[in-house]
């Protein structure tokens, strides 16, 4: 607490160049010269609160009303827009589990899944998954306002785009190597 208090007093007195003798200065070490400090009289010191205050104050009175979703078919089902990708991953992301699931405790490769009954199982999959999917879209619920931090919408949009390479990738390596991967 001494030092604290000394160190305070030297950086609070403004003091120039001392004699030319050795002296001691307040933390009893020799010194011949102290720098003197200027205070900057133009800093302002504001406080977080007050600019969280002012943010809060302008977003309440010009806060812009939600986003409305389209929920005509031809908007949801849209090139650009929130369906397909969506769709396509979420069945890519099933299909890739669901097809290195079978090749460990089978050993079937992809095509040999498909000829074994596979269809029907893509087949029904795909129309639950679907009707799943474009169910709260149609209902007007945006794919972003159910995202959360870790389980994000853009997320889940990658997750899709590599599980869709993983199962084009899985298959082409199962065709050209002639059997299963595993």
């Amino acid at each position: 607490m001494s030092a604290s208090y000394a160190i305070q007093s030297l950086l609070a007195s403004p003091v120039s160049r001392l004699s030319n003798r050795s002296r001691v200065n307040q933390l009893g070490l020799p010194a011949t010269y102290i720098p003197t400090l200027r205070r900057n009289v133009s800093l302002r010191v504001r406080s977080m609160a007050e600019e969280e205050m002012k943010e809060k104050a302008t977003q309440t009175t010009s806060s812009p009303s939600p986003k409305k979703v389209s929920t005509k078919f031809s908007d949801v089902l849209a090139f650009s827009g929130p369906a397909p990708e969506r769709i396509n991953g979420r069945l890519a992301m099933i299909g890739f589990v669901a097809a290195m699931a079978v090749e460990v405790a089978k050993g079937q490769d992809v095509f040999a899944q498909i000829a074994d009954g596979g269809i029907p199982w893509f087949l029904g999959t795909s129309v639950v998954l679907s009707l799943a999917s474009l169910i709260p879209l149609f209902k007007g619920v945006s794919v972003e306002s159910k995202s959360q931090s870790f389980m994000s919408s853009d997320a889940e949009l990658w997750n899709g785009r590599f599980a869709m390479l993983g199962l084009i990738a899985l298959a082409f390596t199962e065709y050209v190597k002639g059997g299963s991967l595993v």
